[in-house]
C-alpha cells in the first residue's frame, strides 16, 4: 500500500524527518557526486533528495505514483513533478541517465513491471539508485515513520531483485542508525549514531541503498503494445 504524499511531506517537515533526510542525502550524494549535464528522475517520493542535483543536472524531474498522490515541487518556480502510472512512465526509451527510487519499491504492488519500465527509460550505462527500509533495522519495525510501511528488504533480497529485473548491483551503502524517536537529545547526536553504526553495526541500519547499472546484455525485452496512459502535473495541495 502506498503512503500518501501528504503524510510523507509532513514527516519530512518534522524534526525526525529532517534528520532522516540529512542522513540519507549524505549517502545519496556520496554515491552520485557529479551529475553535470545528466537527466535525473526521482520516482516515488524522492523530492527531499533531489534538490542538490538541480544546480548541476541538465534536467531534474519527479514522478509520483498514482496511488501515492502528487505534490507541487519545488516550492519556488515552475513545477517539476507529475502524477503517473509507475509502470508506464511518460519518457521515451533510454532517456534518463540517473533514476533515484525512494518510498516506491517497498510500496508497489507490481514490482517487476515497475523495474522493467525503469530499465526501458534508463540509458545504456545509466545508474539506478534504490532506497528501501532495511528488514533488520529498527525503522522498519515502527509505523511512526514511512519506513515502517510496506515491504522491507534485506541486502540479499534487494540484490537478487535487481538482478532478476536486468540490473547489475554496483555498490551499496546504509543510513539511519539513529533511533526513530522524537527526543531532541537523540536527534542532535544523529551524526555520532551514523558514524558508530556505519563502523560497528551496518546490519542494523534503517535503510539500505543500492546503486545498480542497466544490463544491456541480458536479452532483448519485448514490450506489448499498449496505449500510453496520461499523466498530470502537480498543482498546489
Amino acid at each position: 500500500m502506498w503512503t500518501d504524499a501528504v503524510d510523507l511531506r509532513d514527516f519530512y517537515a518534522s524534526g525526525l524527518g529532517r534528520v532522516a533526510r540529512r542522513m540519507i542525502s549524505r549517502r545519496v550524494r556520496g554515491l552520485w557526486p557529479d551529475v553535470r549535464g545528466l537527466n535525473v528522475l526521482g520516482l516515488g517520493y524522492a523530492t527531499p533528495f533531489l534538490g542538490p542535483f538541480r544546480a548541476e543536472a541538465q534536467r531534474v524531474v519527479a514522478i509520483m505514483p498514482a496511488g501515492q498522490g502528487v505534490l507541487h515541487w519545488p516550492a519556488e518556480g515552475g513545477c517539476l513533478t507529475a502524477l503517473a502510472d509507475e509502470t508506464c512512465l511518460p519518457f521515451p526509451d533510454q532517456f534518463l541517465d540517473r533514476v533515484l527510487v525512494v518510498h516506491a519499491l517497498e510500496c508497489a504492488d507490481r514490482i517487476r513491471p515497475l523495474m522493467r519500465e525503469l530499465w526501458r527509460v534508463l540509458a545504456d550505462g545509466g545508474r539506478l539508485l534504490v532506497v528501501v527500509p532495511n528488514r533488520r533495522g529498527l525503522w522498519a519495525r515502527l509505523e511512526r515513520t514511512p519506513f515502517g510501511h510496506g515491504r522491507p528488504y534485506s541486502p540479499g533480497q534487494l540484490s537478487r531483485g535487481l538482478r532478476d529485473t536486468m540490473f547489475t548491483p554496483y555498490q551499496s551503502n546504509t543510513a539511519l542508525f539513529v533511533p526513530p524517536v522524537r527526543s531532541r537529545m537523540v536527534l542532535s547526536s544523529a551524526a555520532a549514531w551514523e558514524q558508530i553504526g556505519q563502523r560497528w553495526f551496518p546490519t542494523f541500519a534503517g535503510v539500505i541503498i543500492f546503486e545498480a547499472t542497466k544490463q544491456i546484455y541480458a536479452g532483448h525485452v519485448v514490450y506489448a503494445e499498449k496505449k500510453r496512459k496520461s499523466y498530470a502535473t502537480a498543482t498546489s495541495r
